[in-house]
């Protein structure tokens, strides 16, 4: 398909080059997210836009394309826009190129694009692959969720560090703005459910905090698994009422249970936890709706290492009957929040979403809701690939559905006809699934380097002390010859 657009003004040219290549079959993200769809969740948002060629459903495009590639930088998403245009044959705006590659026009429209619309994409592509991925197979086949957390950092600049504050033991100039972030997992699929985030200190920011502003995306007859931290009364009784059963690590402050006794077997025991007294952040509407107590199910659980000596950790649950959920299934069942780990390693090292680069908290935030975004869209490739195969979804690396897919992104947006498309994304899924990786429970890994990637001393002074001293010692050498 040629665009050939020589009398119009620019503008004009543009917008009418944006509207037909819309329409072209290969862009790959179009397939996953169309440009209806996009531009719907902006006009649900609020957001009123006018047909140009950054309208929402474009521009979140090239952000996600952005979020995918190594260089991150505006500049060379604009770039790939400058590409794509003059593939396509669109008459130069210009003598030499068919639209400015000045960066103004994409950094003004992802500051118009609201951060309602990439959350909100965020959570309707992960429930749907969710619903589309096969059961776990083991707990009656019920849906298994998982929720964890890490810490983000960020560009350096006043508006971040009033937001997300620094870590306080760090002295005035040192150190960057901090992000703790949530995120409820599906197991199956391994997409982003819902996500929260917040300062890294401070009250109401804490893990626990974040988790129960998004535990609403647990329904009745979902299992939660989580790490020890989540295993405290209120989030365990609170999932309860609700019809939501549990599968955590017992909580290190609470008292041993002993796998001892008449009526009980060597792995399985009975235990009961007392209501405390109502904390400050709970209602008492909600204080009075939870039972004073709770009966859960202890099971001990031997993780066996090569080369270690087996490790004895206790798990506590609201499944209760040992026939229907026999604790070896129990004991999977924690195994997989592993998944969660290598599911935030994804986004954070893989995607590079560890450092954020946006100026303002807005922006960050934005930010973070495209990385998400961007995962799931890469988890969707990885669940067709799986099917193709025969797999689990968790047995393709997502590192390599990530490098193939990127790899495969030109090819589709050069591509002209329906059929030529059905054959190079046949071909896509076919090299993703050939990414395979086994399972690899039970790991531990030291969080050290072997090789720095430089050999300089951290900075533990503001840049312009540092600087100061720098420009003194000079001084003072060259004073000396």
């Amino acid at each position: 398909m040629t665009v050939t657009l020589t009398r119009r003004p620019s503008h004009q040219r543009l917008r009418h080059a944006a509207r037909d290549f819309r329409q072209l079959p290969g862009l790959p993200f179009e397939r996953y997210l169309p440009a209806q769809r996009v531009n719907q969740a902006a006009t649900d948002a609020g957001h009123k836009f006018r047909q140009r060629l950054f309208d929402p459903a474009f521009t979140l495009w090239t952000w996600l394309s952005q979020a995918l590639d190594s260089d991150a930088s505006c500049l060379n998403a604009v770039s790939r826009v400058v590409a794509f245009l003059a593939g396509l044959g669109v008459a130069p705006r210009r003598e030499d190129e068919p639209c400015s590659s000045d960066t103004s026009a994409y950094c003004q429209a992802r500051k118009r694009l609201p951060e309602e619309v990439p959350a909100r994409l965020t959570r309707q592509t992960g429930r749907e692959l969710h619903a589309e991925a096969p059961p776990c197979g083991i707990l009656q086949g019920r849906p298994l969720k998982v929720a964890d957390g890490t810490g983000l950092s960020m560009a350096d600049t006043p508006a971040n560090q009033e937001e997300f504050p620094k870590n306080d033991s760090y002295p005035e100039g040192v150190g960057f703005p901090l992000m703790r972030l949530v995120v409820i997992f599906s197991i199956a699929a391994g997409t982003v459910l819902d996500a929260a985030f917040g300062k890294f200190q401070g009250e109401g920011t804490g893990e626990l905090s974040l988790f129960r502003k998004i535990d609403d995306v647990l329904q009745p007859g979902d299992i939660l698994v989580g790490d020890r931290l989540y295993s405290d009364f209120w989030d365990v009784a609170r999932a309860y009422v609700r019809g939501i059963d549990v599968v955590m690590r017992q909580h290190a402050g609470r008292e041993e249970v002993w796998f001892r006794g008449r009526g009980h077997s060597k792995r399985n025991r009975r235990t009961w936890w007392k209501k405390p007294p109502k904390p400050d952040w709970m209602s008492e509407e909600e204080y009075a709706s939870l039972p004073v107590w709770l009966q859960l199910r202890a099971v001990r659980v031997d993780v066996k290492q090569k080369g270690f000596r087996p490790e004895k950790i206790v798990l506590v649950t609201t499944l209760l009957d040992d026939a229907e959920y026999p604790a070896e299934e129990i004991a999977e069942a924690y195994q997989r929040r592993w998944d969660a780990e290598l599911d935030l390693r994804s986004l954070k090292s893989v995607m590079g979403m560890d450092v954020l680069a946006g100026k303002t908290p807005a922006m960050v935030r934005k930010e973070v809701w495209i990385h998400l975004l961007a995962y799931n869209v890469v988890r969707r490739v990885m669940l067709e690939a799986a099917k193709e195969r025969g797999y689990r979804p968790e047995e393709v690396s997502f590192k390599g559905a990530l490098q193939t897919f990127l790899s495969f992104a030109p090819k589709l947006e050069s591509a002209g006809t329906e059929e030529e498309v059905e054959r190079l994304r046949r071909a896509l899924l076919r090299a993703v699934g050939r990414h395979r990786v086994r399972r690899r429970p039970n790991r531990y890994e030291p969080r050290k380097v072997r090789r720095q990637r430089t050999r300089f001393p951290r900075l533990s002074e503001p840049r312009s002390v540092a600087r100061l001293k720098l420009r003194k010692r000079i001084k003072e050498e060259g004073k000396k010859r």
